[in-house]
């Protein structure tokens, strides 16, 4: 057992410190509320990233750090380059492995599915700001200075994700009120999405298993679906009605955006909903053996869980 330092405590920070808890590791929770998980063997503590020395104490003796922070998606060409390089520069001093909670933006669009061989091509800010942010820890893992690695997961769902998700507030929501599903984009493209739990559990086996470090990877995900046909899913295994799906005009999507800085970000992302985005994520099933959750058991646990949250 070691010292695991995660830093984050949203959606998937939460519940990777609850997973390595229960797996008997020492486990360090840093925001900079200093809130998180409560749970044996779970520490929270106050720490602001900009801060490398305060940061840097928190962490002291660390095996492992995961970064699992997420800044507001107008602030990442700010915010991202000072963070990363804090933790880079943090698991360097102490030795630590390195694992970066990613995702899909870096490739950009692309035809096919996406493997981690697909070139981190992305034209966009935010895909620019994530391929440089592993370019970075790529190049000092192969010079030496640290153990890095990166799990890359899709769009989540799952018990406890944010009030930002779209499955919950824009999908469930309408769904279990009989009320029209608005999506802003295609609702007819297959897309992959990524289980929260299984997103957490790939973090715990790339930060403890050797065979993950120095290379990306993509979190083993269920078959890619349409929006269509995940609430078609979801309303037959909620006993709901089934669900009326439209789609909200582009146009509505860009004025929306003139007075709401998160709507004007998703514009340079709507390529992954108005055309096949779908990861492939077998070398990480193949290599770990870690297959993802089924889609229904996946589905009727977020039902549920969101289920209890209305009604408490």
């Amino acid at each position: 057992m070691g010292k695991h330092v995660v830093v984050g405590a949203g959606q998937v920070g939460g519940r990777l410190a609850r997973v390595l808890a229960g797996e008997g590791h020492e486990v360090v929770v840093v925001t900079r509320s200093g809130r998180g998980p409560v749970a044996p063997r779970i520490t929270r503590a106050r720490a602001d990233l900009a801060d490398r020395g305060r940061f840097g104490a928190v962490a002291a003796g660390a095996d492992v750090l995961y970064n699992c922070v997420n800044p507001p998606y107008h602030r990442w060409p700010r915010d991202w380059p000072p963070m990363a390089g804090a933790l880079l520069g943090v698991a360097e001093d102490n030795g630590a492995v390195l694992v970066t909670t990613g995702n899909l933006y870096g490739y950009g669009p692309v035809d096919g599915p996406m493997t981690e061989d697909t070139p981190l091509a992305s034209t966009g800010v935010k895909g620019r700001v994530r391929a440089r942010m592993w370019a970075d820890a790529l190049a000092a893992h192969q010079a030496g200075r640290v153990r890095v690695t990166e799990v890359r997961g899709s769009d989540y769902f799952g018990p406890g994700m944010s009030d930002h998700a779209f499955f919950g507030d824009r999908l469930l929501k309408p769904l279990l009120a009989g009320r029209t599903i608005r999506f802003p984009a295609d609702p007819d493209q297959p897309h992959s999405f990524t289980y929260l739990p299984d997103m957490a559990d790939a973090l715990a086996v790339a930060g403890t298993d050797e065979r993950a470090w120095g290379r990306a990877w993509h979190v083993a995900s269920s078959p890619a679906l349409t929006i269509r046909q995940l609430a078609e899913l979801a309303a037959t295994l909620a006993g709901a009605p089934s669900p009326r799906v439209a789609s909200v005009p582009h146009w509505v999507m860009r004025a929306a955006g003139v007075v709401s800085p998160l709507i004007r970000e998703l514009e340079e992302t709507r390529y992954q909903w108005t055309r096949p985005f779908v990861a492939d994520a077998s070398d990480f099933e193949k290599t770990f053996g870690l297959a993802p959750t089924a889609t229904d058991d996946a589905l009727e646990r977020t039902i549920a869980w969101w289920r209890a949250g209305q009604a408490a």
